[in-house]
């Protein structure tokens, strides 16, 4: 794919990722999100951890974990500290630099925004998950359900500090970047102005995801499950509705991901079904769409999964919870059912593997919405976000009094 044209009026953006920059998950999310800023002709200064995948031409680069060229993991100084360090760097660069807009990132840029927010700069803060007050509420009682403990290690083992330094963010933010009305509505609720929920979208690249011809008469009807195995995803319930369907009879059902020891051994039964393949984790997730029919995502808690984006990109039809995050309009290009609720995901399995024309009509309505799925087109909602943001701190310069621009330590 060939550079953009700049556009007239190209935005200074400093975006700021305390992790691994183009890693695994969020570093993912961000490497894509920078590509398509620089790529549309807009200036970006980035502050991360480090770069595990870089992004040329960059109007500037702070690495806040790297000495020497080398990466100086969390562990070494604690989590805590490295992203307080990434902070504090952060919002120097904010003090002594010209920008338009401020983008960070959870649990590292409650400075930094607050450095914007003096500048009379709207500072934006990524919202890639529910409200953690919802999450570990959603999660900590689904584990108790199944008899399990939440991984204490995990970023959804109730963390009370957490919730205050998120607290602080929220705070000195201009806005929150929310990436599905799920998202969205888990803030409203806790009586977050509407107002400063500015939603955008995630995306799928069309460079690895590709739609596949499925041709082959022989081929067992397919469905697939993608990501981390874990009882937040719902997979103990696809697990269920899948083997409660007719598919399973002559079907498969494909399982790429790692699992927790204690979630495995819960499971075992249900894995050892002969139309199961656990197949563990995939690094080109392209490969396993080219052998589905559908996605299964029954999730419990979600941001707005990235691999309802890469399904639809792939002509895979995803059947998914409300909880998923996921650009699906119900029998349009995908199906939805409510959380939990097994019956109805087995019957939507089982429509889809009796039904050869609602397979083609959902396909099809799959990839006639995948053009808007992809990360240009998630750029250009995420700079309307900005063009918003900038808009609204205008008018608040033009009217507000200086005490109004304070902001508590």
């Amino acid at each position: 794919m060939g550079d953009t044209v700049a556009p007239k009026h190209a935005l200074h953006v400093l975006y700021s990722f305390p992790e691994a920059f183009g890693g695994p998950g969020a570093g993912e999310i961000a490497w894509h999100q920078v590509h398509e800023l620089v790529r549309a002709g807009h200036h970006v200064t980035l502050v991360a951890g480090s770069v595990e995948r870089p992004v040329p031409r960059l109007r500037g680069l702070e690495e806040t974990l790297v000495i020497g060229g080398r990466r100086v993991p969390h562990g070494t100084i604690g989590r805590t500290r490295a992203y307080s360090w990434h902070d504090f760097r952060a919002a120097a660069m904010v003090r002594r630099g010209t920008f338009d807009v401020v983008h960070g990132w959870p649990l590292a840029s409650a400075r930094t925004l607050a450095a914007a927010r003096a500048r009379g700069i709207p500072g934006l803060r990524e919202v890639p998950g529910t409200h953690p007050a919802h999450a570990f509420d959603v999660v900590g009682r689904e584990y108790a359900r199944l008899g399990l403990a939440v991984p204490h290690a995990w970023s959804h083992h109730f963390d009370g500090e957490r919730l205050v330094i998120e607290d602080r963010e929220y705070a000195a933010a201009h806005a929150l970047l929310v990436p599905s009305d799920v998202v969205a509505e888990t803030f409203l609720v806790r009586g977050f102005d509407g107002s400063r929920l500015l939603r955008h979208q995630y995306g799928f690249d069309q460079r690895s995801i590709r739609v596949s011809i499925r041709g082959d008469a022989t081929r067992p009807f397919t469905a697939v499950y993608l990501g981390r195995c874990e009882p937040r995803k719902g997979l103990h319930h696809a697990l269920d509705a899948w083997l409660a369907s007719k598919a399973s009879a002559t079907g498969r059902f494909l399982i790429y991901g790692s699992f927790s020891p204690a979630y495995r051994a819960l499971l075992a039964d249900k894995l050892a079904h002969p139309s199961v393949d656990v197949r563990g984790f995939v690094e080109r997730s392209g490969r396993a769409y080219a052998q589905a029919d559908i996605l299964l995502l029954p999730s419990l808690e979600e941001g707005s999964a990235l691999v309802t984006y890469e399904a639809q990109g792939a002509g895979v039809i995803p059947l998914v919870s409300r909880a998923s995050g996921a650009m699906v309009e119900h029998a349009v290009n995908g199906l939805i059912h409510g959380p939990g609720d097994v019956a109805m995901l087995s019957s939507q399995i089982d429509l889809m593997y009796e039904s050869a024309r609602w397979r083609r009509a959902l396909r099809d309505g799959a990839l006639a919405k995948a053009p808007s799925l992809t990360w240009a087109a998630a750029n250009i909602e995420l700079v309307a976000a900005y063009r918003e943001a900038i808009g609204a701190m205008n008018s608040q310069l033009r009217t507000a009094r200086p005490s109004d621009l304070q902001v508590g330590p």
